[in-house]
């Protein structure tokens, strides 16, 4: 069902792209003295290894799961990173990478580089083990796929339709300070995390539908969820909005994660 020496030359080669990009990323970084486009460099690190994937796994893989594997992955990893580059554009350095190079020992450049750039390419490397498996698949398609696929367009509705209603909101000066509580915020506090994690359980189950080797990658869906959910995503983010009015009785009222109606005062 598989090649596996085709797949571990993949996984050599993968890891090596993800490294690559988040490197270039750390010069364009230290160069322009701002380390948020390491967010920028997330999603395009993601796409990079998917089409440097279907390229290497051409006669290996089913070539309709080949194709969806990368294409699925392209296209949200480039939405993403158009998406952080515009809302950045201009930006000072984001809070989050301020207050972790304050604790840097010595050298700031390169304490982020090692907490921030080679963390996140590993971690690129690690959560597209489902993709990179999933090319490598030579059983023929099953309606799993559809699962997959469907459980993938929920998580880019959530994802991108979140994303831009916080554009709208923000874009609007008298919504300063406030906390946005209507359309899918209404529901989830986070609806873009949500709709993160349901991208790569989508992704995931194109990688799972037919052999143990897919299945045995849940770990990486986990940890993209466990990120987004109780480490560096929400828990982040909530603790720098947690002393802006009204977002104390937000937090109450609405769900943290799962989407939910919210509950009464």
């Amino acid at each position: 069902m598989f090649d596996l020496s085709a797949l571990a030359v993949n996984l050599g080669v993968s890891a090596a792209v993800a490294l690559a990009v988040l490197l270039v990323t750390f010069a364009v970084g230290v160069a322009g003295g701002k380390h948020r486009v390491v967010d920028v460099a997330w999603g395009v690190a993601f796409a990079c290894v998917a089409a440097v994937t279907f390229v290497l796994s051409d006669g290996y893989g089913d070539p309709w799961r080949r194709a969806l594997a990368a294409g699925l992955t392209v296209v949200w990893g480039l939405r993403l990173a158009v998406h952080i580059g515009r809302r950045g554009r201009g930006e000072p350095e984001d809070p989050r990478y301020e207050r972790l190079l304050a604790k840097a020992p010595g050298n700031k450049d390169l304490y982020a580089l090692r907490m921030v750039y080679l963390l996140q390419g590993a971690l690129v490397w690690f959560v597209s083990l489902p993709v990179q498996v999933a090319s490598y698949d030579r059983s023929a398609a099953t309606p799993w796929l559809l699962a997959g696929v469907a459980v993938w367009s929920l998580g880019m509705v959530f994802e991108s339709v979140g994303d831009a209603q916080l554009a709208r909101f923000r874009r609007d000066p008298s919504n300063k300070g406030k906390v946005l509580d209507t359309g899918l915020w209404r529901y989830t506090r986070h609806p873009n995390y949500f709709g993160d994690a349901c991208v790569w359980w989508g992704l995931y189950l194109l990688a799972a539908c037919s052999s143990w080797l897919g299945a045995a990658t849940v770990v990486a869906p986990l940890a993209m969820t466990y990120f987004l959910a109780g480490k560096t995503g929400k828990p982040l983010l909530e603790e720098h909005l947690s002393k802006r009015p009204g977002y104390a009785a937000y937090v109450r009222r609405t769900s943290g994660f799962v989407p939910w109606p919210p509950r009464r005062e």
